[in-house]
């Protein structure tokens, strides 16, 4: 039997604030339980629901040090699907009403996460022969390892896997700051190790240290080695090319299947979307008051309102495609200046536009079902999530193609009738605009062809399955 540790700072159902959660929360139940033992390690934060606490049982506690205090550490345990979770509780740092509060705050509870998981397994009866640690919030884990818990035949030999989901976030702090909470010495300060310019660095610690590095999908493997994508990290993924590997991540096809979904007003499968899914449409246009129309061509955009996300080509093109009579159903909240541009333009053409800021799990499930395409223009996306969930609806994305966007949507070919949705290649408004005309095109004169479309959509298969089989490919080549 392989065992597994997951550790990271967030996990679905537990507590969520992105796709992170998604993957910790839904790929452990996807492997085979005769050959894998996978647990998962995070904080219990107090902002949790009661209904999670509740399910939590005692499991043990102790004190350790940590920058320069004795500091509490209680562990809790629950099973939950098949799979046990671990909770690291105290409430000097994980109180609060959201899991991350403020930067500096951050760095230091998450370094405490990092030494209390070493510090805990001896006690969990529970060795595993692989932990892997997700994103900077667990990146002093595999650094950790080679420092103060080398010695002893318990953590000798323990691998350790570091998955960037977004190399965006690093958790950077001075290094003096740095140095006295985390407690290492300065021979892990120089460039080659925890240093980036002036700062200590979390995630560099990780990917320095650990046996292996994957990120989220093949295209994004290879971005994060140059410089426009690398985040300042290139050359360190460049020197450890042989250690990296994409994997693309998965969806749950059991929370998002438009057959058995209750979000949705009419449920449909392959074989009846083209009767079906239109009623969904008609549903949310009623609801929104848009205009009722099944062939008003409908985009549909369930995101963070944010630069990454390509919401700049969008503003710049967004008079031109409402004056093409396209309808936009939005939800999402973020930066000020793009909430307030859709609320703008809903005020402005009420028929078309329908701005949504908030966020609803319920209502992302309608949208999915409803819109007859997805638009996503990311500057850049390590995966993607969204792309998966719509084309699991039927409803065909329109992407940049960059990283997991590039390697999940096949663009619409018109000699060979091919493709699962419509993509362009440079971060340009015009391209954008030129494709989701191109696609409303096919949408209003060659409806076949779009159907055709639909079906390949609604054939693909991203679901958490194929991901693990990836997985246990590079623990058994870990851990041998």
């Amino acid at each position: 039997m392989k065992k597994v540790l997951f550790a990271s700072s967030e996990c679905v159902p537990f507590i969520k604030t992105g796709g992170l959660a998604d993957v910790v929360g839904s790929l452990p139940k996807c492997f085979d339980k005769r050959y894998y033992d996978v647990r998962v390690i995070l904080p219990k934060y107090s902002c949790m629901k009661q209904q999670w606490k509740d399910m939590m049982q005692y499991k043990t506690h102790f004190y350790m040090d940590f920058a320069g205090q004795s500091q509490y550490v209680g562990v809790l345990e629950c099973v939950y699907d098949g799979v046990t979770f671990y909770f690291i509780d105290n409430e000097h740092y994980f109180t609060g009403d959201k899991p991350y509060t403020e930067h500096h705050w951050d760095i230091e509870k998450f370094m405490y996460f990092d030494r209390a998981v070493l510090s805990a397994l001896p006690l969990l009866d529970f060795r595993p022969d692989v932990i892997h640690c997700h994103d900077w919030q667990t990146g002093l884990i595999p650094v950790y390892l080679h420092d103060s818990f080398a010695g002893g035949d318990f953590f000798r030999g323990i691998k350790t896997v570091m998955t960037i989901h977004n190399l965006k976030f690093q958790g950077n702090d001075g290094v003096e700051q740095f140095k006295r909470i985390s407690g290492l010495s300065d021979y892990y300060f120089t460039i080659d190790k925890l240093r980036t310019g002036v700062d200590g660095n979390m995630l560099k610690g990780g990917l320095v240290y650990a046996d292996a590095i994957t990120t989220v999908s093949n295209t994004y493997a290879e971005e994060i080695k140059t410089q426009f994508y690398g985040e300042g990290l290139d050359g360190l993924m460049r020197a450890r090319a042989n250690d990296l590997r994409g994997i693309v991540n998965g969806i749950d096809y059991v929370d998002y299947n438009p057959d058995t979904d209750k979000n949705i007003v009419v449920r449909y499968n392959y074989d009846n979307v083209l009767e079906k899914k239109i009623h969904n449409k008609r549903a949310i246009q009623a609801e929104l008051g848009l205009a009722q129309d099944d062939n008003r061509f409908m985009i549909g955009i369930v995101s963070r309102l944010t630069d990454q996300k390509g919401f700049d080509l969008i503003a710049y093109m967004m008079e031109r495609m409402c004056e093409q009579g396209i309808q936009f159903v939005v939800l999402g909240t973020g930066e000020q200046k793009y909430e307030d541009m859709f609320r703008w333009f809903a005020g402005k053409y009420p028929d078309r536009v329908s701005a949504n800021i908030y966020y609803s799990e319920e209502m992302s499930h309608r949208i999915y079902a409803s819109a007859d395409a997805f638009l996503m223009p990311s500057l850049f996306e390590p995966c993607g999530l969204s792309q998966l969930m719509s084309l699991r609806y039927g409803t065909l994305p329109i992407v940049r193609e960059t990283g997991g966007l590039r390697d999940t949507v096949q663009p619409f070919n018109q000699f060979e009738r091919t493709g699962t949705g419509f993509s362009f290649a440079n971060y340009n408004a015009h391209e954008m605009y030129n494709t989701v005309m191109f696609a409303k095109y096919i949408f209003d004169a060659r409806r076949d062809e779009w159907n055709g479309l639909i079906k390949s959509a609604m054939a693909q298969d991203f679901s958490w399955q194929a991901s693990a089989n990836k997985y246990q490919e590079m623990y058994d080549w870990l851990i041998g």
